[in-house]
Formats: structure tokens, C-alpha cells, sequence
């Protein structure tokens, strides 16, 4: 399954009673803002706000938007639309918009969409309970957009909306880095960094709550602990959550193709709890292009780092993308990117046409790429990725994975669904299991003995690390978005036990 998840609905699933002030979340966009949403979520919980998986039986709608490029904000602007409705012809009396798009658009937004109640930048949105439980008699600003200074800490009500044993932790807000087709730094605001035994304390919490998986996410991955005094580093922080209980995967997302420290790789190499599997966008490799991105390395440094993480971690999945169609891109500079993907063999590569974005740099670049040709280049590469995935996935057959055990298919609960190390939640594909004995939170043995383009299946062979006790406590669960599959009808017969979790 290949799942950019870009939306979800969140629902409660335990117990309540009859609600008397309801909320119906939209959370649209990348990990970073699923956090947002979650701190946002804790807050209103804290207030006594129940949480409806349906916008007609909601009092307060919530919608929280991405902004980052040009699809992202039509879907964001579709679902405020959808939102609004409710807000106009049905029972919701307040509707509030937060996130990306209303940090860079508020006052176009705001004039454009009488319907909205309330407007929350990056740096307000902690505002929105109150902004929940405003009304005529106690009001609150419209819009509040101020510089994004805020930062999150273990203390902050937050609500894991994910699955029940992983969860994403963002370790540092904002970016320092100066891309030129990234409108980040002005919604974000500069890199922020937590405090390491902040970050230990959160996923300590997370660990005694049952979750097995942390996913380290921020803007700038690599670049954590550079803004703190004393400094701090990402090896630091990596060898300080080794030790935390409970936890067994620590996953790295959003790495910045900067110099690697001995003592990171060396961190990546020893601890086991940090997995083989790295995510480093490099965005493209001509150095023409590299530079007009204002990236900051040439190809030269790029191709030794990735020997350098190689050689320290060499069972090691890397995951990059690539962005295809910048201003100024040749077809012998996009045949230097596809030669150059072919031969790196990455295990994890994601495509992104060029997205002129408003305000950045690149907006104004001359030798803007037709976008006939963006979207030839953008199917010659993903064709050419799509032969060596299947590729790929046939070489996994005959071996035995350590697998996490993520629950029952959404397609047949004779389905057991599942990740191995390499492969991360909503964007890798999955481990289906058809025979064996898992709870969900267990991390499996699995003989792999089919594979598709994206998707492998096998058996159970033992249960490595069961799934740690979850404590009795309501929790929140995100209500997924279909996503397209492939090939899914045939995962032969199944003999499975799905265990009471």
C-alpha cells in the first residue's frame, strides 16, 4: 500500500456521556501537523469538549490546513468550504481554522469565507479551546496570527490519534535552512529545539502507554539541538531514548542532507533501538539546480554522505524524494537526476512536481518548466521506480522479517496487516500476514512468501517481542482516507488468529 495520508477525520472510541458541546476535527497535511492536531485535540479535551466523527452532529468544527504547496491548499480551501456549510445550514455555531494556510493567507481567508469564526495561526493555535467555547457573550479575536514561537513540551495536552502502539514526536519546530522553494521558514518560523530529557520524558510517557513505535519527525531532523545552549545534537538525543522502557523502534523522518557526525553514525549504527532506516529528502542532484534550490551541498558531498551512512549502517533503508521541473531544469539535468536514482537504488524514493509557491524565491525564478513537461519528466521517473520496487519486493521472498504487527486489514479480517523495520506508517507499503497468532503491538517473526509492487505477505513463524499492557483510558483514533492500492485481491487463503489485545 503506498498511503500520503493528506486527511483525517478523528473519532472517539471509548466511552462517553451524552456530549453537550461536540467537536468534529479535519486534519489535513504531513506528521508535523498531525502532532499540532493532537496538542490541539489534548486542549479540548481538557475543556470538557467531546469529539464526533460527523460534521452535522457537531457545535464547534475544527479544520486544521496545509499550506505547503498548490494541491495542498485547494484540498485545504475544499474542506473549509465543506466546513462551512455545516457552520451555515446545520447545528455547528462556531468554525475554526488553523495551520499553514491561515498563517500565510489569514486576512485573504478571512475575507473570503465569512463562515469562519475564529482564525489561528501556527503560533495561536494552543488558543483553541477558547476559541472553541467562544460566542457573542465572550469573545475572542477573529484572527490571531502572531510570529510561530510555540513549542510544544511533554507537560502539553496531547492525544495520540494514531495507531494504539506508535506515535509521532516532534523533537524541534521551525527551520534555519534557506530553500528556495520552501515557504516553511515564514509559516514555521526559525528551528526550535525541545530539550533532550523533555523529548525522553514525552516518549517515556508514550512507552508506558503502551507505544512500541516512535517516529522522530521535525523540519529539520538533523539540525536538532544546533539553536540550544549548550548545544545539543541528534546522537545525544538518539543514545538518551535508547534507554527509555517499553519502546523498541525509533524511527528518523525528515533529515537534512548536512554533515554527519561521527558520533551520529556511530549512535545509528549501536543503538538497537534506532532502526536501519533513515528519510533525507534530497530534492534533486544537479548541481545547477542544487544550486538555484539554494540547498547549500553540491552533488559531490551528497554522494559521499550516502557512502558514509552506508558503510556505518549497512543494512540501512533510505528513503529520499526528489522534486522534478524546478525553474531552470535542462533534460540533461533531469537525466542526471534519473541516472543517478538508478544508480543509488534507493529503497524509498517519492516524486514532487515543482509547486511555484507564493512568496519564496523560486516564485520569481526565470526558465519556469511547462508543466507538460513537469508531468512527462514527473511519469518517467515514477515508471522507472516502479520496476525496481517490484523488483525489490521479490527479493524479500524466502526471508524472515522482524514485523509490527499493526492489526486487522481494512480489506478482510482474515487479513493480519503489519510493517517490517524498512518500512514506515502510511508511506512504505505493508507487511500482510495470512497465517499465524498476533496481537496488534507485536513485533512478529514473518517468512515472507509472496510479493507485489509494493505490498509483501507471509506467515508467522514466532512472536519476538509480545505487545506491552496498555492502561484502560479513552483514546482517540484517526478515522482513515481511502488511499489508492494495488494488486490487493490476492493474498491467497488465510489461517490467522487475530489475540485479544
Amino acid at each position: 500500500m503506498r498511503a500520503k495520508s493528506v486527511a483525517c477525520l478523528i473519532r472517539m472510541t471509548a466511552e462517553a456521556p451524552p456530549p453537550t458541546n461536540r467537536v468534529h476535527f479535519v486534519s489535513l497535511g504531513c506528521p508535523k501537523n498531525r502532532v499540532d492536531s493532537e496538542i490541539m485535540l489534548g486542549h479540548l479535551q481538557d475543556a470538557s469538549m467531546t469529539v464526533t466523527d460527523e460534521a452535522e452532529d457537531a457545535d464547534v468544527i475544527v479544520v486544521n490546513t496545509c499550506g505547503f504547496i498548490e494541491d495542498a491548499k485547494k484540498e485545504s480551501i475544499d474542506v473549509i468550504l465543506e466546513m462551512a456549510r455545516h457552520r451555515t445550514e446545520g447545528r455547528a455555531r462556531r468554525l475554526i481554522v488553523t495551520g499553514c494556510l491561515v498563517q500565510r493567507y489569514a486576512q485573504e481567508i478571512a475575507s473570503e469565507i465569512p463562515e469562519i469564526d475564529v482564525l489561528l495561526g501556527n503560533g495561536a493555535y494552543a488558543s483553541v479551546a477558547e476559541a472553541a467555547q467562544s460566542s457573542s457573550l465572550l469573545p475572542v479575536p477573529r484572527i490571531q496570527i502572531e510570529p510561530p514561537r510555540f513549542l510544544h513540551q511533554a507537560t502539553t495536552p496531547r492525544v495520540n490519534t494514531f495507531l494504539p502502539h506508535s506515535a509521532y514526536v516532534k523533537v524541534s519546530e521551525g527551520c534555519d535552512q534557506k530553500c528556495s522553494f520552501c515557504a516553511i521558514p515564514s509559516m514555521r518560523g526559525l528551528q526550535r529545539s525541545r530539550p533532550i530529557h523533555d523529548i525522553v520524558d514525552e516518549v517515556s510517557t508514550l512507552g508506558a502507554r503502551g507505544i512500541v513505535e516512535v517516529n522522530l519527525i521535525a523540519q529539520d531532523l538533523t539540525g536538532y539541538g544546533t539553536d540550544l545552549t549548550p548545544r545539543a545534537s541528534l546522537a545525544e538525543l538518539l543514545r538518551s531514548l535508547g534507554g527509555v522502557d517499553h519502546v523498541r523502534w525509533l524511527r528518523l523522518h525528515y533529515a537534512y542532507p548536512r554533515p554527519f557526525s561521527r558520533a551520529l553514525l556511530e549512535a545509528m549504527a549501536e543503538e538497537p533501538k534506532v532502526l536501519p532506516y533513515l528519510d533525507m529528502p534530497l530534492q534533486h542532484i544537479a548541481d545547477p539546480i542544487l544550486k538555484r534550490m539554494q540547498r547549500g551541498r553540491p552533488r559531490r558531498f551528497i554522494e559521499r554522505l550516502l557512502g558514509d551512512i552506508r558503510a556505518s549502517v549497512p543494512e540501512i533503508v533510505m528513503r529520499t524524494s526528489f522534486i522534478v521541473g524546478f525553474p531552470g531544469e535542462t533534460e540533461s539535468e533531469f537525466k542526471e537526476l534519473l541516472d543517478f536514482v538508478e544508480e543509488q537504488d534507493f529503497e524509498r524514493v517519492g516524486v514532487f512536481r515543482f509547486s511555484r509557491e507564493e512568496g519564496t524565491p523560486s516564485f520569481d525564478l526565470p526558465d519556469q518548466v511547462p508543466k507538460e513537461t513537469i508531468d512527462e519528466r514527473y511519469d518517467r521517473l515514477m515508471t522507472s521506480l516502479a520496476k525496481k520496487s517490484r523488483a525489490r519486493m521479490e527479493s524479500y521472498v524466502g526471508r524472515r522479517l522482524a514485523v509490527l504487527v499493526d492489526g486487522v486489514s481494512d480489506e478482510t479480517d482474515l487479513l493480519l496487516t503489519g510493517r517490517h523495520k524498512g518500512q514506515a506508517p502510511e508511506i512504505d507499503g505493508t507487511t500482510y500476514i495470512n497465517d499465524g497468532e498476533a496481537r496488534t503491538g507485536d513485533i512478529v517473526e514473518v517468512e515472507i512468501t509472496e510479493a507485489f509492487d509494493y505490498d509483501i505477505v507471509g506467515h508467522v513463524t514466532q512472536i519476538l517481542f509480545p505487545a506491552p499492557p496498555r492502561p484502560e483510558h479513552p483514546r482517540l483514533e484517526h478515522l482513515p482516507v481511502e488511499h489508492p492500492r494495488t494488486e490487493h485481491s490476492r493474498h491467497g487463503h488465510a489461517s490467522l488468529r487475530v489475540l485479544p489485545g
